[in-house]
C-alpha cells in the first residue's frame, strides 16, 4: 500500500492540496502503508523553492509527516524523456509542427460551428519529405499522444465506482511534451511525468480530487501504452464555497498558513479537513485526532458530492481544541502573539502567563482572540459607554474609594478571601450591595461590564500593579 501527495511548488500549500493529503495520510496509515511526497516543480517559471518550504513546514505543521526523502520531479527528467522516445518509437506518439496561427484557426472553427473544442489530428500521420519539409521552414514541433476516438477506458473508483470514458470525449490527441526544434525532445507535460514518476515509486493508489478525473482517462491510456501496472483510482469531492462553487483564492483564506496565522490550531484544521467528504462513524462524533480518524479511515465513507466549506464547524472545533488545552500548552501558543504586540518579555513571571492563559482559555475560539482578550491585561483599553455610565453613580464611586483605602500594595499577593472581604467590606462601607461594588470593579479594571472571573481578573492585575492606577483613574474620571 504505497500513496502518494504530488503538489506543484508554484503557491503555497491550499486547503484543497492539504485535504488530499489528509486523505492519503490516513489511508496509508490506516493499512500499514507508506505515505510518500513528490514536489512536482517541472513549471521552471512558476516554482519556486520558497513554495516548496512553505508546503513541506505546513504538512509538517498539520501533523501530516511522509515516508522517505521527497521526490523532486525535476530530477528525473531523463526517465520523462526515455519514456516518450519509448512512445515515439512504439507510434503511440508523434511530431506535431502544427503553428499558433493554424491552431487558432482551428479554433475559431469550432467556435463557429459550436463544436466542442479538440485538436484536430491533422499531422498524425505526416509522412517523412512532410516532416523534413516543415523543420526545413524552421518550425518547432510539440509530441503527442495518440488518443483513438473509439478507444474505452474504465475503472473502478474507490470513490464513486465504475467509470467509463470514451476516447472521443478527450479533446483529440494530447501533448506530452513542449515545443523543441527538429527532433529533439521539450519539456515533458504533466500527464506522462505523473504515470512515470507514480511507476517509478511503485504507488498503489492514486488519491486526488474529482478535478483530475479526465486526467485519469488519459493517463490509464499511458499506462497501456508505457505497458506499465496501473494504480487503484480514488477521485475525492471538491471543497466548495457558500455558493456551491470550487473554492478558490477569491475566497479570500485558502493557504494552510493563512489558517494559522488566523489562530486556528493544526489538530483542529486537520480535523475539519477530514469532515470535508468523510463520514465518521456515528459512535465518533466529529470531534477527533488523526490517529482516531486513521483506525476506522476507508473510501466507503467518502461522498461523492462537494463538500461546502462551513466557518462555523472549523471555529467550533478549534474552541474545542483550545479549550481542552492544559495552561501550560495555551500559554506556549499565546505567549509568541503577546511577544509580538510588545506586551511580553521573556524575562517575564512566566507562572501569571499561565494563569493569564488559563483564564482566557474558556472562551477563546482562535489563538487570535487570546490578543484581544488579553489586551486589558497589558494595557489599559479606556472605557466604553456602559462602563463609563456605572462608574459615573456616587454610590459607586464611594464604593470604589473604600475599596482603594484599604488595597494592599502590589509587592502583597492578593488573594481570592481577602478579594471577597474587601468586595464585602466597600458594600457596606458606601451601603450598596456587593454586586453592585463588582460590577464597578471590572468596569474600573477592564473598561467594560463584561469580562473573565472577576476576582482572577483582579488577581493578575494587582500582581503587576495595575489595578491600583485604574481604580484611581475610575475616581477621577
Amino acid at each position: 500500500m504505497r500513496v502518494r501527495l504530488a503538489p506543484s511548488p508554484t503557491g503555497t500549500l491550499h486547503i484543497g492540496t492539504a485535504r488530499t493529503a489528509v486523505f492519503n495520510w490516513l489511508f496509508a496509515r490506516h493499512h500499514g502503508g507508506a505515505f510518500l511526497l513528490r514536489i512536482e516543480d517541472t513549471d521552471r517559471e512558476r516554482s519556486s523553492p520558497a513554495f516548496t518550504a512553505n508546503i513541506l513546514d505546513g504538512l509538517a505543521w498539520l501533523g501530516l509527516s511522509w515516508d522517505g526523502e521527497p521526490v523532486i520531479q525535476s530530477e528525473r527528467l531523463e526517465a520523462h524523456h526515455a519514456a516518450i522516445s519509448q512512445l515515439l518509437a512504439s507510434g503511440h506518439a508523434y511530431r506535431c509542427y502544427m503553428s499558433d496561427a493554424e491552431l487558432e484557426s482551428m479554433r475559431a472553427d469550432q467556435k463557429a460551428a459550436h463544436a466542442a473544442p479538440r485538436h484536430n489530428n491533422a499531422h498524425r500521420d505526416l509522412s517523412a519529405a512532410q516532416q523534413q519539409a516543415f523543420q526545413a521552414e524552421g518550425r518547432e514541433a510539440v509530441i503527442r499522444f495518440r488518443i483513438d476516438a473509439d478507444a474505452s477506458i474504465d475503472w473502478n473508483d474507490l470513490v464513486r465506482g465504475a467509470m467509463h470514458w470514451s476516447g472521443a470525449d478527450l479533446g483529440g490527441d494530447m501533448v506530452i511534451a513542449r515545443r523543441a526544434p527538429a527532433t529533439a525532445i521539450g519539456d515533458p507535460l504533466y500527464n506522462l511525468v505523473v504515470v512515470v514518476d507514480d511507476a517509478a515509486m511503485t504507488i498503489s493508489h492514486v488519491i486526488r480530487g474529482e478535478d483530475h478525473i479526465a486526467n485519469t482517462a488519459k493517463q490509464l491510456l499511458l499506462y497501456a501504452a508505457l505497458g506499465l501496472p496501473e494504480p487503484v483510482f480514488a477521485h475525492t469531492p471538491l471543497i466548495l464555497n457558500a455558493e456551491g462553487r470550487k473554492l478558490s483564492k477569491r475566497d479570500g483564506v485558502t493557504s494552510v498558513a493563512d489558517f494559522r496565522d488566523l489562530g486556528y490550531t493544526a489538530e483542529a484544521l486537520v480535523n475539519y479537513m477530514t469532515l470535508l467528504g468523510w463520514s465518521p462513524p456515528d459512535e465518533m462524533g466529529e470531534r477527533f485526532s488523526l490517529a482516531e480518524a486513521a483506525a476506522v479511515f476507508g473510501f466507503e465513507r467518502v461522498n461523492r458530492a462537494g463538500a461546502r466549506f462551513d466557518w462555523d464547524k472549523l471555529n467550533w472545533l478549534n474552541g474545542q481544541v483550545l479549550h481542552e488545552r492544559s495552561p501550560a500548552d495555551l500559554c506556549h501558543d499565546l505567549i509568541p502573539l503577546w511577544q509580538a504586540e510588545g506586551w511580553w518579555r521573556a524575562s517575564e513571571d512566566p507562572e501569571w502567563a499561565e494563569e493569564l492563559a488559563a483564564l482566557l482559555g474558556p472562551s477563546l475560539v482562535t489563538l487570535q482572540d487570546g490578543i484581544e482578550q488579553a489586551r486589558p491585561f497589558f494595557l489599559w483599553p479606556g472605557c466604553d459607554a456602559a462602563a463609563t455610565t456605572q462608574l459615573a453613580i456616587p454610590e459607586v464611586q464611594a464604593a470604589l474609594s473604600a475599596l482603594l483605602e484599604h488595597l494592599p500594595g502590589s509587592e502583597q499577593p492578593l488573594t481570592a478571601a481577602a478579594a471577597q472581604e474587601l468586595l464585602a467590606a466597600a458594600a457596606k462601607a458606601a451601603g450598596v450591595k456587593k454586586g453592585v461594588v463588582m460590577k464597578s470593579l471590572r468596569a474600573a479594571l477592564l473598561g467594560s461590564l463584561q469580562g473573565p472571573d472577576l476576582i482572577t481578573t483582579w488577581r493578575l492585575l494587582h500582581s503587576r500593579g495595575s489595578d491600583r492606577s485604574r481604580l484611581e483613574n475610575s475616581l477621577t474620571a
